[in-house]
Order: structure tokens, then C-alpha cells, then sequence
């Protein structure tokens, strides 16, 4: 349901619009991999090496994209010290920060319903086992990428 807040947005500025820039945006930042690199970026500046071996599974080339996305918004600022060979900082932006403050009330949020939302799979797993008959045994659902 669109509420009447989001009716008076201007076109462009309307995450519901297939085309608007604000989609573009948001669909940007709502991936799992910008999320978790501004989660950690709030902590502390740091190398791209660094910023790797924190958030576990990035990908060399997901990293570089998703900070090249980040750097290009605004969000994070690269820092290239004259140094040989030459040393890159990243950081956030004041921009970036705010951000950070939506995505830990996402992370306090999933750490608060975690335990629902596995109990929920739970009970929804059995009762597709009884309906359909005899699925396999799955304790968790796969997560959602």
C-alpha cells in the first residue's frame, strides 16, 4: 500500500518508481554487501585488505565494486597515501555515517528477531512437510541473496 507521504514525492524521488533515481539508490544500497561494508566502515578507516578480511566472503572484485558504488554516492571517501607502493584508505562520509546509524538499527533488529524468524522457518518447514508429504528434513531455509 503507497501512503499518501509517498504520493506527494516527486517522481524521481519515489523508491516505487521502476525508473527513478531514488530506486537506483536505494537498490544500491540495499544490497548484503553494501550493508555489511558501511557496518564496517563505522567502525574504523581502514585498507581495502583490511576491509576484506572483515566482511567474510566478499569477493577482491565484489569489494572493488561495491567501494567504487559507495565512493561514486558519496558514502565513502578513498584516501591514495603518495607512499610506494601507495597506500588506499577508506572511510565514511558524513553521509555515510547516517547511513551507518540505519544499518546497525538493521543489524540490532535482526539480532532481536533472530530467534522468532528461526522458529518461524521452523513451523514453516513442518507445515510444508505435512501438506506436501514427506520432504526432506530442512532446519533452515536458505538465505535469501
Amino acid at each position: 500500500m503507497v501512503t499518501e507521504e509517498v504520493r506527494d514525492v516527486p517522481e524521481d524521488a519515489d523508491v516505487t518508481r521502476a525508473h527513478s533515481l531514488a530506486r537506483e539508490i536505494f537498490s544500491g544500497i540495499a544490497n548484503k554487501w553494501t550493508l555489511l561494508v558501511v557496518a564496517v566502515l563505522g567502525e574504523r578507516t581502514l585498507r581495502f585488505t583490511e576491509l576484506r578480511g572483515e566482511v567474510e566472503g566478499i569477493s577482491h572484485k565484489m569489494l572493488t565494486q561495491t567501494l567504487r558504488g559507495l565512493e561514486r554516492d558519496g558514502l565513502v571517501e578513498r584516501t591514495v597515501h603518495p607512499t610506494v607502493p601507495p597506500r588506499v584508505e577508506y572511510t565514511l562520509t558524513d553521509a555515510g555515517q547516517a547511513l551507518r546509524h540505519t544499518v546497525y538499527g538493521m543489524c540490532a533488529w535482526t539480532r532481536r528477531y533472530l530467534e522468532h524468524i528461526e522458529e518461524s522457518r521452523d513451523r514453516f518447514v513442518r507445515a510444508s512437510q505435512a501438506t506436501v508429504g514427506s520432504l526432506p528434513a530442512v532446519s533452515r531455509l536458505p538465505a535469501v541473496s
